[in-house]
């Protein structure tokens, strides 16, 4: 047995372990196995024909283009076959890892003009977005961009044009669109479970220098071993800096600051979850509070995004001492429901109508009444003793789910990727849901530049005035 066989055999039988364990729900399905793609592509067998195998290459071998690439391996029948970066040593690494069989290139064209290649996966840096998704669109590959899908709101309808041109398979790389956890809560949002959502909250903290961006420089980098003019593309011109370079993250021209990294990550999952397609106004308010270390970018930032039906709250914040993680926590009428990296929780508690103490004795107006008037109130006031919720939707609901122990959603929406690529199915995550995933993340940098309200158009996509 080969080891490709022996790992597929593994997860095979680690999902059916987890999967009989879990119990099953009034929503349908157990919790591992709604909407799980995962378990049905590893249960379902699948021929071992070339015509089956899709071979990949990496376009920029970063710290996200080697978890990408090693993610996609896991996925049955598929092939690395080259890779492309600017930087020597992780062309170096890349053989390393992966074997001397894996074509190296510093220019991402020669991967485009391989036969052999089907789909590349495009984990370089935002500035480069548009133009290497655009590119491998036109060259007939399929593509999988990491987030966020553009470097400017600008750029979206340019990706979105070249999808509905090539017919190309397009997702972009945030993964909450796939898992499992944001697909529970869309299903129990439509149930009824928290009645109308009227509030979301949701932060995205670090408290490392790592989480921070400031990511170690490798000893040898020089404009010998890096194509440092060809990394700044469209960028001001200026002289070799192997700190933009190895963290370019920290700065504007080419990444899209703390918003265009993680809240499109918190973007993705609530629009997932609510069906919601983006807000009609957004602000964003935050600064360089700790992290002065010559970053042009802030490192705590709030977002208030005004959705039709709801308000949305945003927060990062690179110096949580706290340690406050991520948390997402949908409000309704009914209820709310908060979310972690692994698990959420359910409380029906919702509005709550007034005891008839409450309301004769309690902090209301009557006791600012007529002593006739209060006796009146008395006599012909029937509501219950004791206070109850207000709830517009009856049924029992469970109050939490926790994903199996090793879940990973990264591995889902390759899944979901794969499969469109072998089938030409719709994709979980295509240029139009991406762009309005990363369009509001990019205009609360606006907002915050300039210092006003953005308004935007969700429907049409643009920006308004």
């Amino acid at each position: 047995m080969s080891d490709h066989d022996q790992s597929q055999d593994s997860r095979r039988s680690f999902l059916k372990t987890v999967t009989a364990g879990v119990v099953a729900t009034p929503l349908g399905g157990s919790v591992f196995e709604l909407g799980h793609a995962a378990a049905a592509e590893a249960d379902a067998p699948r021929p071992r024909g070339p015509n089956d195998r899709v071979r990949i290459a990496t376009v920029g071998m970063g710290i996200i283009g080697f978890i990408d690439t090693a993610t996609a391996l896991k996925v049955p029948g598929v092939e690395l076959v080259a890779v492309a970066d600017l930087y020597e040593g992780r062309r170096t690494h890349a053989k390393e890892v992966h074997g001397d069989h894996v074509a190296a290139y510093v220019d991402y064209r020669d991967i485009l003009a391989r036969n052999d290649v089907d789909a590349v996966l495009v984990c370089v840096p935002d500035h480069w977005h548009r133009t290497i998704a655009v590119d491998a669109m036109k060259a007939g590959k399929a593509v999988y961009c990491e987030k966020p899908m553009v470097h400017t709101v600008a750029e979206g309808p340019d990706v979105i044009a070249a999808q509905a041109a090539t017919k190309a398979v397009f997702q972009v790389g945030s993964q909450y669109a796939s898992s499992l956890l944001y697909l529970k809560v869309r299903d129990l949002i439509a149930a009824g479970a928290i009645g109308q959502v009227n509030s979301i909250e949701s932060r995205y903290n670090r408290n490392s220098d790592t989480g921070a961006w400031q990511y170690t420089l490798p000893t040898d980098a020089s404009p010998q071993t890096v194509d440092w003019d060809r990394f700044l593309g469209n960028a001001p011109k200026r002289p070799f800096d192997a700190t933009r370079f190895f963290r370019w993250r920290n700065y504007s021209d080419y990444g899209t600051a703390v918003a265009g990294d993680l809240f499109v990550h918190l973007l993705t999952g609530i629009h997932r979850s609510t069906g919601a397609i983006g807000p009609n106004r957004v602000s964003a308010f935050g600064g360089q509070r700790y992290w002065k270390d010559g970053r042009d970018v802030y490192d705590v930032i709030f977002g208030l995004l005004d959705y039709p039906g709801f308000t949305l709250a945003l927060q990062c914040n690179f110096e949580d001492g706290g340690g406050g993680a991520e948390l997402f926590r949908f409000v309704g009428s009914d209820g709310a429901i908060n979310v972690s990296f692994t698990e959420l929780t359910l409380n029906r508690t919702g509005i709550v109508e007034a005891s008839r103490d409450e309301i004769l004795k309690g902090y209301n107006s009557v006791s600012t009444f007529s002593k006739a008037q209060q006796a009146e109130l008395a006599r012909t006031i029937t509501t219950p003793t004791t206070g109850r919720h207000r709830s517009s939707t009856k049924g029992d609901f469970p109050t939490k789910y926790v994903v199996p122990r090793g879940y990973d959603e990264r591995y889902d929406h390759f899944v979901n990727f794969f499969n469109s690529v072998r089938n030409a199915t719709p994709v979980y995550e295509d240029a139009v849901f991406g762009y309005r995933a990363a369009a509001p993340a990019l205009l609360c940098n606006e907002s915050y530049r300039q210092g006003k309200v953005m308004r935007w158009d969700p429907v049409g996509m643009k920006v308004v005035g």
